[in-house]
C-alpha cells in the first residue's frame, strides 16, 4: 500500500469539508476511496466529518477559531497610540488577575511567575 503525502496541518474550509462529506453520503463512496481521490492521508478524519455532519448538520464542520496570544499585536509595535497603550495595559492586568486567581505569584514586571501552594 502506498502512503499518500500531504502537507502537515492542511487547512480544510467548511465548504471543502461539506463537498467531501457529500461524496460519501450522496454518492455512497467509502471514506477510504474519497481520501485517496482527494489526496487526504486519513480516512478516519473524513469519517469524523461525516459523523459530525449527520449528527449536528453542516454548521458543525465550521473551523474553530484559535485564541492565540492577545498581546502579540501590541508587543510587535514600537509606537503605540494612547488608546493602544491603555488596551495593552488593561490586557496585561487581566492576565495577571487570572494568574493570581489560579495561585500564581507574579514578581516585578511580570517576567517572574512562581506558583504558590
Amino acid at each position: 500500500m502506498t502512503r499518500i503525502k500531504q502537507e502537515p496541518n492542511t487547512y480544510w474550509s467548511k465548504e471543502e469539508k461539506i463537498r467531501i462529506v457529500r461524496k460519501v453520503i450522496d454518492e455512497g463512496k467509502s471514506s477510504y476511496a474519497v481520501a485517496k481521490e482527494e489526496n487526504i492521508s486519513s480516512s478516519g478524519m473524513i469519517r469524523r466529518w461525516v459523523k459530525k455532519y449527520i449528527e449536528k448538520g453542516p454548521d458543525s464542520l465550521e473551523n474553530k477559531k484559535k485564541p492565540g496570544n492577545p498581546l502579540s499585536k501590541y508587543a510587535n509595535k514600537k509606537n503605540l497610540t494612547e488608546m493602544e497603550q491603555l488596551q495593552y495595559e488593561n490586557m496585561k492586568l487581566r492576565i495577571e488577575n487570572e494568574r493570581l486567581k489560579k495561585g500564581y505569584l507574579v514578581k516585578g514586571d511580570g517576567s517572574v511567575v512562581v506558583f504558590k501552594k
